[in-house]
C-alpha cells in the first residue's frame, strides 16, 4: 500500500486506491487560503448532480481504502456548473489536516446525494429572511443569497456572520461584495440584503455574539426593524452549536415555529460538521 503520509498531495493526484461505488471523482479547480484556519475551494460539478441551494454533500480525499468522508455545505448556488465549498483547517482532523492541503488538479470525491434543512422550501413565504451565521456556517447561505428563488420568496435578506477575528470575515466581505455584479442576480439585491458581521474576540466594526446582539435588541435597532415577529420573518440558523441552541431558543420564545421539508414553518437550523 502507498505510504500516505510521504506526500499527501502527490496521493491525491495519482491515487492507487480504488474510487468508491456510487461517488463522483471530481477535479479540484481553484482553492483560496483566507487565514490560517479558514480556505474555500471550487471543484468540478458532474453533469448528473442536482441539488437545492442551501443543501449539504459528503466530500472525501482518494487516500484510502476506506475514504474519510464529511458533510460539507455546497456554497455555490444550485446554478452554478461549478461545486464550491468553505472549511476550517483541523490540524489532526481526519479529513480537513489532508483537505487542506489540495491544489487545482487534485482529486476529491463526492457522494451523489445532497440533503439538508436550510433550503427555501422549508420555509414559507414572508417579508423578511434573516440568515444568522457563525464561522463556516455562512457556507450554505452563500449558497442561498446568490439563488434568485429566494429573492422570489423574500423581500429582503439580512446575513449576519460572527467570527473571532476581523479576518475570519474576509469569506462574507467578498461574498457580499460581489453580489451586485452577478450576472444571475444582480439586479435583484439593490436594498434588499442587509450584512451584519461581528466579532467577538478582536474588535472590529460590530463587536458581539450574535445570541447577545438579539438578546439585547441591539441587531434590529440596528437594522431599524422590529425584533422576530412570525407574521414577517423566517429564520435560517448555521453554525456552532451552542450557537444554534441559543438562537433557536430566542426566535422559539418569539413565537416562530420550526418547519421542516416535509412541513414548512417560520425557521430551520442545520446541524452538518467537518473535521
Amino acid at each position: 500500500m502507498t505510504n500516505v503520509a510521504a506526500n499527501s498531495n502527490e496521493i491525491v493526484r495519482q491515487s492507487d486506491f480504488p474510487i468508491p461505488a456510487g461517488v463522483h471523482a471530481e477535479t479540484v479547480v481553484s482553492v483560496k487560503h483566507h487565514t490560517d484556519r479558514l480556505f474555500s475551494f471550487r471543484i468540478s460539478r458532474p453533469q448528473s448532480f442536482r441539488f437545492r441551494s442551501g443543501e449539504f454533500v459528503m466530500i472525501g480525499l482518494p487516500n484510502a481504502e476506506k475514504p474519510v468522508f464529511r458533510a460539507y455545505s455546497i456554497a455555490s448556488p444550485a446554478w452554478d456548473e461549478e461545486l464550491e465549498f468553505y472549511s476550517i483547517k483541523v490540524p489532526n482532523g481526519p479529513l480537513t489536516s489532508e483537505l487542506q492541503k489540495i491544489v487545482p488538479g487534485d482529486t476529491v470525491l463526492l457522494r451523489q446525494k445532497s440533503t439538508g434543512t436550510l433550503v427555501n422550501d422549508a420555509l414559507s413565504p414572508a417579508k423578511r429572511l434573516y440568515m444568522i451565521a457563525t464561522g463556516t456556517g455562512i457556507a450554505p447561505f452563500a449558497s442561498l443569497v446568490r439563488d434568485p428563488d429566494t429573492y422570489e420568496k423574500f423581500d429582503e435578506i439580512v446575513l449576519t456572520n460572527t467570527c473571532r477575528d476581523v479576518a475570519e470575515l474576509a469569506y462574507g466581505d467578498e461574498l457580499i461584495a460581489g453580489l451586485r455584479a452577478d450576472p444571475l442576480i444582480g439586479e435583484l439585491v439593490a436594498g434588499r440584503v442587509h450584512y451584519y458581521p461581528t466579532t467577538t474576540r478582536e474588535d472590529g466594526e460590530r463587536t458581539g455574539r450574535i445570541t447577545t446582539l438579539i438578546e439585547s435588541g441591539k441587531l434590529f435597532s440596528d437594522l431599524g426593524v422590529a425584533p422576530f415577529d412570525p407574521a414577517s420573518d423566517r429564520v435560517m440558523i448555521c453554525g456552532s452549536l451552542d450557537m444554534i441552541r441559543d438562537v433557536k431558543a430566542l426566535v422559539e420564545k418569539s413565537g416562530l415555529v420550526e418547519g421542516s421539508n416535509a412541513a414548512p414553518a417560520d425557521f430551520v437550523v442545520e446541524r452538518a460538521f467537518v473535521g
